[in-house]
């Protein structure tokens, strides 16, 4: 298949700009694979999808305020840094913007909310093939413990804000989320509360949790036009002993494991068995699912490898998940539900 096959029509408009009033007040469209059939329900209404013996899975990976803004020592230009991950205390790779003047050895002044200047040098130490600059910071502490007072919530770019709003700490957050290092939420997860996630326990469901650390290649279009040419982004994970096993037994008891998100579906595809490590699994149709039997998930942007997984789980091992799945996204735009991270929702069965 081709990049081209996943292109579709959406109104700008339907970008979410905020959050639903509330997270669980989110509409939810079902589409049952089998039937090829497509119902339209709230958000509240998931645990009604759900068995006892299920075990549902969610990523608690934290999102951290991974965007800064920064000064040439020298002369003074303006810089967005996006720290991507860290290698060892105030040793990080990144992406900055303009690229291009962030060359080898450039020293730059982190600035504070205020755009005054802190405590914080970044330089440039390295430059990779996929243009991440590789930052020293120096200061007086490291700088992981002064991120939540220098840096700002890294919303994608499609929202489009001169600047965080004092919400987006709370709401592209999960409720769960414990583990710190995305860089982008695992925005499925952003739909549920507490109160929901017991009224699905109380259904006799398992709730479990992997982490994967969500990184910027998740916005990122595939641009090569044959899909067997992209190379996919690296992203690390964790999968615990007990939701190994909870996987496990479920599985040889006949129930259903039902991921939320496309972040912890690949963790799901990518392990056999309890451990950590980094993954570039790439799921696109045709291909077949081992683990995962339901998938809630958001809606997704065109061209995005998110939206070739989520085609390639409505029909497993078959192509024509692309064509079922572009159907249902169809019938969501002219039925006007909200697209992309503070969107809606799909559960796929």
């Amino acid at each position: 298949m081709r990049a081209s096959d996943f292109d579709y029509v959406l109104p700008p408009e339907l970008i979410s700009q905020k959050p639903a009033p509330l997270r669980d007040q989110s509409r939810l469209l079902v589409l049952d694979r089998a039937k090829e059939h497509i119902t339209h329900r709230n958000f509240l209404d998931l645990p009604e999808f759900f068995r006892t013996g299920d075990v549902l899975v969610l990523n608690d990976s934290r999102v951290i305020p991974a965007r800064l803004r920064a000064r040439n020592a020298r002369n003074s230009g303006q810089f967005e840094v996006l720290l991507l991950e860290e290698n060892a205390p105030n040793d990080w790779w990144a992406m900055m913007r303009p690229g291009q003047r962030a060359r080898l050895g450039t020293r730059t002044q982190i600035l504070d909310k205020h755009k005054n200047p802190s405590a914080f040098d970044a330089t440039v130490r390295e430059i990779n093939a996929e243009g991440h600059r590789r930052l020293e910071f120096s200061g007086p502490k490291n700088i992981w413990t002064e991120l939540d007072a220098l840096g700002e919530t890294p919303l994608p770019p499609y929202i489009e804000r001169s600047g965080e709003q004092p919400s987006d700490r709370e709401r592209y957050q999960t409720v769960y989320a414990k583990e710190a290092g995305s860089v982008a939420a695992p925005t499925a997860g952003l739909h549920f509360t507490n109160e929901l996630l017991e009224k699905i326990r109380e259904r006799g469901v398992r709730v479990c949790f992997v982490t994967l650390h969500v990184g910027p290649g998740t916005f990122a279009p595939v641009k090569a036009e044959r899909l067997e040419d992209h190379v996919m982004h690296e992203e690390r994970f964790a999968l615990s002993a007990e939701t190994a096993d909870a996987i496990r037994e479920a599985k040889a008891a006949g129930h259903r494991i039902i991921a939320a998100g496309t972040t912890t579906l690949r963790v799901l595809e990518s392990a056999s068995q309890a451990g950590a490590g980094r993954t570039r699994l790439f799921i696109h149709p045709p291909h077949d699912f081992k683990t995962v039997d339901a998938l809630v998930t958001n809606f997704h942007l065109p061209r995005s490898t998110l939206l070739m997984l989520a085609s390639a789980f409505a029909a497993p091992g078959e192509t024509r998940g692309r064509d079922l799945l572009l159907r249902a996204y169809k019938e969501a735009v002219e039925l006007r539900y909200r697209f992309f991270s503070y969107g809606d929702a799909m559960l796929i069965l």
